[in-house]
């Protein structure tokens, strides 16, 4: 294999690396490779909506753990990733969210992230999408992703749509569409009832063609850069080493943990970093790995009366009910609504997202719940804190050190603060109070401050949106320009969610898409 050579090399088959690899190969006269480091996406898990937390810590999830954190109480938060065809588009909880139309602004803005403003990346969302309700000019109808209003919603989720509206939220139909706040129930990547991901959408549709190969179980180690270019990739497989040359480009899409470790691995990052780690230093590169963001997310847990929960619905009946119709309640997602709203009254733009899970819902869904209960979880979605990726050896098979800071700048704890108590005030009146019994997480139904941030140093998590530790923009600490390719290496990019200069206010799949879409445009126009 060592004299294979390439146009394109796409590394990871996520998010972003599947719509690249796909996207490309739509020009047969381009030859491209599509590596990644996980397995075939062969899985009923993998399908069924409900059944997303079952491929936490097996072979689909690179089963990360973060340095200690302070304010969780100095526990280590379990970051489950995906690794398999589509990435995590394959172990998520589909939910299909864009962010601010204000964050994309921020980024052209603020980064220098020229043409990654709002109306520069709409059409861009708009193309990827196959929305079987709302059309344009907000969505598209013809793209290969499809999404969908989920068959089956939870009265809980629906009740605590009402209470919110009752508590002064304005309905929201569309998260996507001319305004992000309100509440409401989440669409969903879903087709039909199944799980569509981004190796559905994309992949699969793009294998037949002669100009595309896709190698899984491929474990790229190294980028080769030469004389300032990027020339190949070394990976393994099955125990084997191989390298592989790219005659045009390298397109890195490992995420916004392994993009960053890989750029490291390659000798591109704070100098000073790599050689402590006996790594040659080729480009010094300080704001690789840097920058790092993500939503934290830490639920009220209440037990409920006269209603269902969804841990009783994983029965042999309900299953072969979702493998004849697709339908009941294995097509929840977990995550089936929410809302969107500001802490304080002061602030322009939304910084709480709401999740509500028709269930008791925590520790990323490990622990099955003993008795009937709802999980309404604030998330904080304008993030202050910064943490870093770093190497803790130059073993590519290694995990990197991972420290996202959480709650490090105190305006993130206020903002939590004021998210929470908001959100209990929806959920202790309207139709949602009626299905209500006590609170079990915080125990008392009016915490103070210390008892809600007791619940947040205990029950604190990811909400699996790690970003911006490869950000692009023009400004100090850049690692990609705005066309994604790497400061001081020619013939690479870096395509994914770590490039995202701040992370949005949503969840991440869609926008990481998104700049998949985009970032294909800019290769073949260039």
């Amino acid at each position: 294999m060592a004299d294979e050579a390439f146009d394109h090399i796409v590394i990871g088959a996520g998010s972003a690396g599947g719509v690249i690899a796909a996207r490309l190969s739509e020009d047969r006269d381009r030859r491209v490779l599509l590596l990644e480091a996980g397995p075939a996406d062969e899985d009923d898990m993998i399908k069924i909506p409900a059944g997303f937390s079952q491929l936490f810590k097996t072979r689909w999830d690179w089963n990360y753990e973060t340095s200690a954190q302070k304010h969780l109480g100095g526990r280590r938060a379990y970051w489950p990733r995906g690794r398999t065809l589509g990435g995590s588009s394959s172990i998520n909880a589909m939910i299909y969210i864009r962010g601010n139309a204000a964050d994309y602004d921020e980024w052209r803005d603020a980064y220098g992230a020229t043409g990654w403003g709002y109306d520069d990346v709409l059409p861009y969302f708009v193309k990827s999408e196959a929305n079987q309700r709302l059309a344009g000019p907000y969505h598209g109808t013809q793209g290969p992703l499809v999404v969908e209003d989920r068959r089956f919603t939870h009265e809980l989720t629906s009740a605590f749509v009402e209470s919110a509206v009752a508590a002064g939220l304005k309905q929201n139909d569309d998260f996507n569409g001319a305004t992000q706040e309100g509440a409401g129930v989440y669409q969903v990547t879903n087709r039909r009832g199944e799980r569509w991901s981004v190796a559905d959408a994309y992949i699969r549709p793009a294998m037949g063609r002669p100009n595309l190969t896709v190698r899984t179980e491929a474990f790229v180690t190294r980028i080769l850069i030469e004389n300032g270019r990027a020339t190949g990739v070394a990976y393994r497989k099955h125990g084997q080493e191989h390298v592989v040359r790219a005659d045009g480009e390298v397109i890195l899409s490992g995420g916004a943990i392994n993009s960053p470790q890989l750029l490291m691995l390659s000798g591109v990052g704070p100098g000073a970093h790599l050689r402590e780690v006996g790594i040659d230093v080729v480009v010094d590169s300080p704001g690789v790995g840097q920058n790092l963001q993500d939503h934290p997310v830490a639920g009220s847990l209440v037990y409920t009366r006269n209603t269902t929960d969804l841990a009783d619905a994983i029965t042999v009946a309900n299953m072969l009910r979702w493998k004849a119709t697709k339908t009941g309640p294995l097509v929840s997602n977990i995550g089936e609504g929410g809302a969107f709203y500001a802490s304080r009254d002061d602030l322009d733009l939304p910084d709480i997202q709401i999740h509500v899970a028709p269930s008791g819902f925590y520790d990323n869904g490990l622990h099955e719940p003993v008795r009937r209960s709802v999980t309404v979880a604030p998330t904080l979605v304008n993030v202050q804190s910064r943490g870093q990726i770093r190497l803790r050896s130059a073993d590519p098979s290694w995990h990197p050190e991972i420290d996202p800071a959480y709650f490090d700048d105190r305006a993130d704890l206020d903002a939590m603060l004021g998210g929470y108590r908001r959100m209990l005030d929806m959920i202790w009146q309207g139709p949602m109070a009626r299905m209500l019994d006590e609170p079990w997480e915080p125990a008392v139904r009016n915490p103070t401050d210390d008892q809600i941030l007791d619940v947040v140093s205990r029950l604190g998590q990811t909400l699996y949106h790690p970003t911006s530790t490869c950000a692009m923009g023009t400004v100090e600490g850049s690692v990609v320009d705005p066309e994604l390719k790497v400061h001081g290496v020619d013939g690479l990019r870096v395509a994914d969610a770590s490039v995202m200069p701040r992370v949005p206010r949503g969840n991440t799949n869609a926008p990481t898409i998104m700049i998949g879409e985009k970032v294909a445009d800019l290769i073949r126009g260039a």
